[in-house]
């Protein structure tokens, strides 16, 4: 028998992709977005269709299955595999050529659907279905699962929208398929000839969702045309490899104009669904309240305690279904932006749906069983019934205009009761599915999670048909074994499995990535972060979900075998900046920064550290002792002409000030602005930054804070929040700088603490209670935390900010986005005549990162993405450029002519003009 060596040398010689059999491959291919977890022998991405043609063959040769891969977002399994997984996003992702007379494209798998139609729009056109990960799934995946998304009722399935494909059988040999039996596999029309009376009665009765099993078989009936592109699709990489596609294109409305319909509840919400498909909606989708936070729906939505968003071509029509639903109440929304941020409420339901109320995980599984849309109000009022049964709990969504349903579950796949109840209950609801005339799948397909229960859905001859198509495509078997066809038990290769009992916070975070890959997304714009370094790189590797991925086979020890010493998990984790992106924007709340801090520290236990981490890492200790020295002066000098070991010589190190903020604080004594008896009396921080990089933006702060009639003070001792600590995985010293700190500030009384640089607001709200959980001094000072204007909004909210009327650019910190929020900021802007949006992403130089060996070009790549551009395009309208993060301001200043500022400096720049001014 052929050994994986063997294999991985011939599979080298022979193609021009790469092919990669090594851990880290392997770690991040083993899982998909659903519950399982296959490890594969090894990863091929194939150079053009005569790699895949190759490799086809001498896995076959060598008795090795294959599975094709995409984006990796399918929730079912179908995606895994213990064979050799060909990676088609690598290389075969491009955009062939488009016709927009004819409205059609011809593409290759691993394209993204939204390059597609990024592509073409300018013409007009969209491609139809569109699942809700079109920022990162693959036109090939799409094929595979016969995805659908929110406008399939105007535009059907990818089936509905694919005219001809070409595919490789597994053996190497390949077929040019569309209608008619013309380059279809020896044996097909035989098959279909042999069972047309099961062809008509097995799959009759069905509707635009059933897509589980081969489902679309029917379409290679002789009255349907032969569709034997049709009916490929939907076989979820079982039968052979897609290598490109002519897909069909449609008119996409110039105005569409969205109307909201509230309803008593989910069951009235899905009961009137069906009664719209008359009006020609593009889309009908519903939610209950139960997935819309209450700040959310608070004046956005209409009255009513469920929703069904319906989009139409035109206002006429909107208008027109308005008045003809039987909603309690309603609205319509004509902009763009608005319907934007419904649609974003809609959107962030989907994220929701993964969270139980009381913050606990809820899990695929049975994420988009359909029934035919007017049965869609009974079955969900038996579905709840089922859940509430079984003592579970979920929460249904989706596509009510086709009675596909979306809903994650809070299963426990841990424990043998709970997978016990988990096999019972996917029984059981199988049989309502069928019972209401459904199909197991309605968009994802069956993939492990559902094959198993197909019998329940088809009778034996249409099963034993299924069987035999896959061998017409797939006689030796090789192709995606153990899913749709014989397939593996829906309780077999859980994930969960693999990762040690007791594995504490790391283990239940990593296990926490379901791989839906929204830190894959490639769409610049909007104020979203993650993930800057795949953004930067475009290397699974680097996106949070691989990281995710390696850290669990880290924890698994199957194939990542070195535990905290692994070297693929360090590479890994090399270019994750710690901006905390991952914690907001990922639906589940994956914190990589927090896990890269907690392998950091134990990676480097007992060992000898990288110089960076000593001289970044203790940076608060060393400029303290700069400070105490006087020996800014020389240290600059010296900077400039040699960078410390250890660090970059792509960047120069930003200068110390001379006098460092404290001191200034304190040779002012006695002149700080006299306040009233009934003023608030709030703490400045005197962050490291702050303290002794950029002192006159704390004297800006001393002056705004005091115009507003706050009573100022600053701690008399050095204090730290312990982030470069953190950054740097020193968790120990972390926790020694912070109980100093604490008992510092222990004779200090209480009040609001104001922390001018987001990124030690951030650690001091959240690292700090989570590295000391157990000393309730780190939980008071966490919830006295203020940034600079929720101080002012809360404790001076009568005062007026002076009216600085001007455009405003820069950088939202990624630590402002993630954890601290910028409401009070936004607010605040306004009210001082600040207008504008700040830009989104990363500016990349995040801390330490930037300085370090090896991280240059991320971090340029980083700040040439969205924050570069911003100002150079806001350049002749002479705005005013922010950045509260001192990173931030470092990066603009070194990349740009332009020179950055805290708004407290902006603010300050805009008062009364009292005295001698202040120099840096």
């Amino acid at each position: 028998m052929t050994s994986p060596g063997e294999l991985e040398r011939t599979l080298r010689s022979q193609l021009r992709g790469e092919v990669d059999f090594g851990a880290a491959a392997r770690a991040l291919t083993t899982m998909d977005a659903s519950n399982y977890r296959r490890v594969p022998a090894g990863v091929v991405a194939p150079r053009d269709a005569g790699d895949v043609a190759a490799a086809l063959r001498i896995c076959a040769d060598a008795g090795f299955p294959v599975v094709p891969r995409g984006g990796g977002t399918s929730i079912a399994g179908q995606a895994t595999g213990v064979g050799v997984v060909l990676d088609l996003t690598r290389h075969m992702n491009a955009l062939v050529s488009v016709d927009p007379v004819a409205r059609t494209a011809v593409v290759q798998p691993g394209l993204v659907l939204d390059r597609l139609r990024d592509a073409v729009r300018p013409y007009g056109l969209a491609f139809g279905p569109d699942p809700s990960t079109h920022a990162r799934c693959t036109l090939g995946g799409m094929i595979g699962n016969n995805a659908c998304g929110a406008h399939s009722v105007a535009w059907g399935t990818t089936a509905d929208n694919v005219t001809e494909l070409a595919v490789t059988a597994y053996g190497g040999s390949s077929y040019r398929l569309g209608t008619g039996w013309a380059g279809a596999p020896d044996g097909l029309r035989e098959l279909v000839a042999g069972n047309l009376a099961v062809l008509r009665t097995g799959l009759a009765g069905g509707f635009s969702r059933r897509i589980s099993g081969y489902g679309g078989l029917d379409a290679l009936l002789p009255e349907r045309g032969v569709g034997v592109a049709r009916a490929f699709c939907g076989s979820e990489g079982t039968l052979g490899v897609v290598t490109e596609a002519v897909v069909r294109l449609v008119e996409a409305p110039r105005a569409p104009v969205l109307a909201v319909l509230g309803y008593a509840d989910e069951s009235a919400a899905a009961d009137a669904a069906a009664g719209l498909l008359g009006a020609g909606p593009l889309t009908v989708e519903g939610m209950a309240r139960d997935l819309v936070p209450g700040a959310a729906a608070a004046g956005a939505l209409p009255r009513g305690d469920a929703w069904l968003f319906v989009e139409m071509r035109d206002e006429g029509a909107a208008r027109s279904l308005v008045r003809g639903a039987d909603a309690a109440h309603s609205l319509l929304v004509t902009d763009p932006a608005g319907q934007r941020a419904l649609w974003r409420i809609r959107e962030d339901a989907a994220g929701t749906a993964t969270r139980t109320p009381d913050g606990g995980m809820a899990w695929p599984g049975w994420e988009d069983c359909a029934v035919p849309p007017a049965r869609l109000g009974a079955y969900l009022r038996e579905f709840r019934a089922l859940l509430a049964a079984h003592g579970l709990r979920g929460t249904p969504y989706g596509h009510f205009g086709e009675g596909c349903v979306h809903v994650r579950i809070d299963f426990d796949l841990v424990t043998p009761a709970g997978i016990a109840r988990f096999r019972s209950f996917s029984g059981e609801l199988a049989d309502l599915v069928v019972s209401h005339g459904g199909s197991l799948s309605g968009e994802h397909g069956d993939g492990q999670a559902r094959a198993e229960l197909l019998p329940r859905m088809y009778g034996p001859e249409v099963i034993s048909l299924f069987g035999a198509y896959k061998d017409v495509w797939d006689p030796a078997g090789g192709m995606n074994p153990g899913m749709l066809v014989r397939p593996a038990r829906l309780d077999e290769n859980l994930r969960f499995a693999a990762l040690p009992p007791g594995g504490g916070e790391l283990s239940h975070g990593v296990a926490r990535c379901v791989g839906v890959a929204k830190c894959r997304t490639t769409e610049v714009g909007g104020p979203g972060v993650m993930c800057p370094s795949y953004r930067a790189t475009g290397e699974e590797l680097h996106s949070t979900r691989g990281r995710a991925r390696l850290l669990h086979e880290m924890l698994a020890g199957e194939v990542v075998t070195d535990g905290w010493r692994s070297r693929e998990v360090a590479e890994a984790l090399d270019l994750c900046l710690s901006c905390k992106g991952c914690r907001s924007d990922c639906p589940v709340g994956v914190d990589m920064a927090a896990y890269k801090a907690e392998f950091l520290h134990h990676h480097w236990s007992g060992r000898i550290r990288p110089p960076a981490h000593y001289l970044l890492g203790g940076l608060p200790r060393l400029l303290r002792t700069v400070a105490l020295l006087r020996a800014a002066a020389p240290l600059n000098a010296a900077a400039r002409r040699l960078p410390p070991p250890g660090l970059t010589r792509d960047r120069p190190l930003p200068p110390l000030a001379r006098t460092p903020f404290t001191r200034w604080w304190r040779s002012r004594a006695g002149e700080s602005r006299p306040q009233g008896p009934g003023a608030t009396a709030v703490t400045l921080w005197p962050d490291t930054f702050t303290e002794y990089l950029s002192p006159h933006t704390g004297r800006a702060a001393v002056r705004v804070l005091e115009a507003a009639g706050l009573d100022v003070t600053v701690p008399r001792g050095p204090v730290c929040c312990g982030l470069t600590y953190v950054s740097t995985g020193r968790l120990d010293r972390a926790r020694t700088v912070l109980r100093r700190t604490l008992t510092r500030l222990e004779g200090a009384p209480d009040r609001p603490v104001v922390v001018l640089e987001p990124s030690c607001a951030a650690a001091l709200r959240t690292d700090l209670p989570a590295l000391l959980p157990d000393d309730p001094r780190a939980h008071r000072l966490a919830a006295a935390v203020r940034t600079f204007a929720e101080a002012l909004e809360q404790y001076a909210p009568h005062w007026r900010p002076p009216r600085l009327d001007r455009p405003v650019v820069g950088q939202t910190h990624c630590h402002q986005h993630a954890v601290l929020g910028d409401a009070a900021d936004r607010r605040l802007r306004e009210r001082a005549g600040l207008t504008g949006e700040l830009s989104g992403g990363c500016c990349g130089l995040a801390g330490n990162f930037g300085f370090e060996p090896g991280h240059h070009a991320v971090s340029v790549a980083c700040a040439r993405e969205q924050l570069l551009p911003s100002l150079d395009a806001a350049r002749d309208s002479g705005p005013a450029i922010l950045a509260d993060g001192f990173s931030c301001r470092t990066q603009i200043a070194q990349l740009s002519p332009y020179r950055a500022h805290h708004l407290a400096e902006l603010l300050a720049d805009g008062l009364p003009i009292e005295g001698p001014a202040d120099s840096p």
